[in-house]
C-alpha cells in the first residue's frame, strides 16, 4: 500500500487530537488503536474537568466524540496492535500490524501509559466506581468523605494533599516504614491535619457491591488482618509507559518515557512523541490533547519540508 502521511499509534485522547488536526490538514491519517477508542479516559464514568462540559461528560462518550471528529475530516482507524516500529533507509517508517507492514511518512505515538496496579480481588471490577489512579480527576467525587490513598512516593502525597481540599479524612496505607517522597512532600503531608499513615501495610482486597465500602489490609510485621470501611481507593504505586515500540529507535528516560522537546520532536527525524508516554507529561486529558494538537502541528511542518525539498 502506498504510504500515508501520518501514522498514529494510540487511539487515547492525545491520538485522537493530533488525528483531527491532521486530517484537517488534509492529510493521509491512520490511527492504530489496539483497545478502545478514548485511551484512559474511556473507563472514567463522569469526567468533569475537560473544557466545554460545564456539567460533565461520560469518559465513553468523550472519546467517541473525538473519534467522530476524527474520521469527519477523513483519518481512518485500524483497531489492531503495531508491534513493530522501524525506521526506513529513505527516512520513512514501517509499521506492523496484524501481520500487515504499513508505510508512513511521518509517524505520532500517542501509546500511553499504564498505571501500575495493586492485582487485588475487587480492584478491577470497582475501577471507576471508588478505585481511582488520579486524584486530580475524581477528588470532588468525594466530598467530606473518607478515603485511603496507597503508596508513598511524590506521586501518592502530592494526589494525597490535593485529595485534603474534599475529603473528610485521608488515610495513607504503605508497605514500608517511611516515605520515598521528596521532604517538602512528606513535610506537607505530615502537618496536615486530614492525612494520617498505616506503615508496612499492604491492601489485599477491595470490597463493595456496585462502589467501594472498604478494604482489607495486612500489616507485613504482624500479619494483622483488618477491614478499613472507605469511600475510595486511590492507588499511586507508579506508572508504565507504553514505550515498548521505542526503545531502541529514540532516547528515553530512565522511567521508559520517550524524550521529546516542546514541539514533541524525539531525536528521530520524522517520529514524535505526544501524551503519557513521553518524559513529564502532565498526566490529563487536556494536556494530552494539547500534546496531540502540538504533535499533528509538528508532523504538518515536518510533512511541508520534504514536500519543498521533494518540488526542488
Amino acid at each position: 500500500m502506498p504510504a500515508v502521511d501520518v501514522a498514529i499509534i494510540g487511539g487515547g485522547g492525545a491520538g485522537l487530537t493530533a488525528a483531527i488536526y491532521a486530517a484537517r490538514a488534509r492529510r493521509d491519517v491512520v490511527v492504530f488503536e489496539r483497545k478502545l477508542t478514548g485511551g484512559q479516559i474511556a473507563t472514567t464514568d463522569a469526567v468533569e474537568n475537560f473544557p466545554g462540559f460545564p456539567r460533565g461528560v461520560n469518559g465513553f462518550d468523550l472519546g467517541q466524540l473525538m473519534l467522530e471528529q476524527a474520521e469527519r475530516f477523513g483519518a481512518r482507524m485500524v483497531y489492531e496492535d503495531v508491534t513493530a516500529l522501524r525506521r526506513l533507509a529513505g527516512g520513512r517508517f514501517a509499521l506492523e500490524a496484524a501481520g500487515e507492514t504499513y508505510e508512513a511518512r511521518t509517524v505520532i505515538v500517542t501509546a500511553g501509559a499504564e498505571y501500575n496496579r495493586l492485582g487485588v480481588p475487587g480492584e478491577e471490577r470497582l475501577t471507576g466506581r471508588g478505585v481511582s489512579y488520579c486524584a486530580t480527576c475524581d477528588a470532588a467525587f468525594f466530598k467530606d468523605m473518607d478515603v485511603v490513598v496507597v503508596g508513598g512516593g511524590d506521586a501518592a502525597m502530592d494526589e494525597g494533599l490535593f485529595l485534603t481540599r474534599y475529603a473528610r479524612s485521608v488515610r495513607v496505607i504503605h508497605r514500608r516504614d517511611q516515605l520515598r517522597a521528596s521532604a517538602l512532600l512528606q513535610e506537607r503531608a505530615f502537618a496536615s491535619p486530614k492525612m494520617s499513615f498505616i506503615w508496612d501495610t499492604v491492601v489485599e482486597q477491595i470490597n463493595g457491591d456496585e462502589a467501594v465500602e472498604s478494604v482489607d489490609v495486612r500489616n507485613l510485621k504482624t500479619g494483622e488482618r483488618t477491614t478499613l470501611a472507605t469511600a475510595a481507593v486511590f492507588v499511586f504505586i507508579g506508572q508504565t509507559p507504553n514505550s515498548g515500540l521505542l526503545r531502541g529507535l529514540v532516547d528515553l528516560d530512565p522511567g521508559g518515557h520517550a524524550i521529546v522537546d516542546l514541539q514533541m520532536r524525539t531525536n528521530v527525524p520524522g517520529l514524535f512523541v505526544a501524551g503519557d508516554v513521553r518524559t513529564l507529561a502532565a498526566r490529563q486529558l487536556i494536556s494530552a490533547a494539547g500534546d496531540g494538537a502540538t504533535a499533528a502541528i509538528s508532523a504538518e511542518r515536518y510533512l511541508q519540508e520534504l514536500d519543498a525539498a521533494a518540488a526542488k
